[in-house]
C-alpha cells in the first residue's frame, strides 16, 4: 500500500479537519511515523482465513471485508489512506516495544466501515511483521496466534458495548502487534521494567489452578525467549486488586484468591484513569447504562452497583509478588 503523502506536505490542518480530529493528533502521527516503512495488508482473498484465526466473529469479519481498502475504493479518502499508512509505520517503528502506544486519533466511527475499522486494518498489516519478530525470538506459532486472537475478543466486546469500547482497545492492541505482550494460558503477560505485568482477558473463570499454570508457563517463557531481560516479579494494576472488594466477595472467591497473591503498593490516584468507569467497562460492558438498570445476577455485579449507589468509589490498585 502506498499512501498519498502529499496530504501531509500540503496542510496537516486540512487533513485533521477532513478526518474530524484535532490537528495535534495528526501532527503526532506525522512525527512518530516519520519516514519509517509501512507494511502491506494481506491479500484480500486471504483475509477471511486470517480473521478466523484471529477469532473475529462473523458479523465483525463481514464489516471488515466490506470496508477493505481496495485500490480506488470510494470508502477510502486520501486522508484515510494516509492515516492508515502512517499508523502502520508508527507502530512498526516501535516493534519490540512494550509501553502504551496510541496508533492514531479516535475517529468518528459512525462514518462507515473504513472509519470504524481503520486500526483493525493496521493490525492486520502488522500480523506478519510481529509473527516474524516472534519467530526471531523462538516463540511458538501457537502462542503467536493465541496472543494475536485478542483482536477478535476485543471487537466482540466493542460490539457488545455498542461501539463504546474501541478507543481504549485500539491502543491496547498495539502491545500485541509489537511483541510486547503474550497470552500464556489464562493470563496475558506484558514485558517491561523489572516486572512482568499481568492482564486478565475476558476468557472464563480466574481459577487459582489456571492462574498458577499461566504463571509457571511465564516463568519458563521469558528466560527462554527474552534472555536479556531480567524479571524479578509479577505485577498487576487493576480494580480487581481493590481491597474494598473484600467487603462484598466471599473469602474463597477467585478474585479474592487472586488478590492474596499480591503485596499492594500505597494507593495513588492514577492519572487519567477512573476506576469506577473501569469497573463498569469490565463488569457490565457498558459505560452509559444507568446504575439502577444494570444487572445484579452475580455477587460481583451487586457489589459494583451497591458500592457506587452508596456514593463510594472504586480504586485502581497496583501490586506485585516475586517470580
Amino acid at each position: 500500500m502506498v499512501a498519498d503523502r502529499r496530504v501531509v506536505r500540503v496542510d496537516l490542518h486540512d487533513t485533521a479537519a477532513r478526518l474530524g480530529v484535532p490537528v495535534e493528533d495528526v501532527e503526532r502521527v506525522h512525527q512518530l511515523a516519520g519516514d519509517h516503512p509501512t507494511a502491506a495488508l494481506p491479500a484480500k482473498a486471504d483475509a477471511p482465513a486470517i480473521l478466523d484465526r484471529l477469532a473475529v466473529a462473523p458479523d465483525d469479519a463481514a464489516e471488515i471485508m466490506a470496508g477493505w481498502p481496495d485500490p480506488g475504493s470510494a470508502l477510502w479518502t486520501p486522508e484515510l489512506r494516509w492515516l492508515l499508512d502512517r499508523s502502520i509505520a508508527l507502530v512498526r517503528a516501535d516493534l519490540g516495544g512494550h509501553g502504551w502506544l496510541s496508533p492514531g486519533p479516535e475517529l468518528p466511527r459512525e462514518r462507515g466501515p473504513a472509519w470504524r475499522h481503520l486500526y483493525v486494518y493496521a493490525y492486520l498489516a502488522l500480523v506478519d511483521v510481529v509473527r516474524e519478530y516472534h519467530r526471531d525470538h523462538g516463540v511458538a506459532d501457537a502462542v503467536s496466534w493465541a496472543t494475536l486472537a485478542d483482536l477478535g475478543r476485543n471487537l466482540a466486546i466493542d460490539r457488545r458495548m455498542h461501539r463504546e469500547g474501541w478507543p481504549v482497545m485500539q491502543s491496547w492492541l498495539t502491545l500485541h502487534a509489537r511483541g510486547g505482550l503474550y497470552e500464556l494460558g489464562r493470563l496475558q503477560h506484558q514485558r517491561g521494567g523489572d516486572a512482568i505485568d499481568l492482564h486478565i482477558p475476558d476468557s472464563g473463570p480466574l481459577s487459582p489452578e489456571a492462574v498458577a499454570a499461566s504463571l509457571d508457563e511465564a516463568r519458563a517463557f521469558f528466560p527462554r525467549h527474552f534472555p536479556g531481560e531480567d524479571y524479578t516479579a509479577f505485577a498487576c494494576g487493576s480494580w480487581l486488586l481493590d481491597p474494598q472488594l473484600l467487603e462484598y466477595l466471599p473469602g474463597d472467591s477467585n478474585i479474592v484468591r487472586f488478590q492474596r497473591r499480591f503485596e499492594l503498593e500505597p494507593y495513588e490516584e492514577p492519572e487519567g484513569l477512573d476506576a469506577d468507569v473501569e469497573v463498569l467497562r469490565f463488569v457490565f460492558r457498558t459505560l452509559t447504562t444507568p446504575l439502577e438498570q444494570l444487572p445484579r445476577r452475580t455477587v460481583l455485579q451487586r457489589a459494583a452497583v451497591e458500592h457506587l449507589q452508596a456514593g463510594r468509589h472504586w480504586q485502581w490498585r497496583r501490586g506485585r509478588f516475586p517470580i
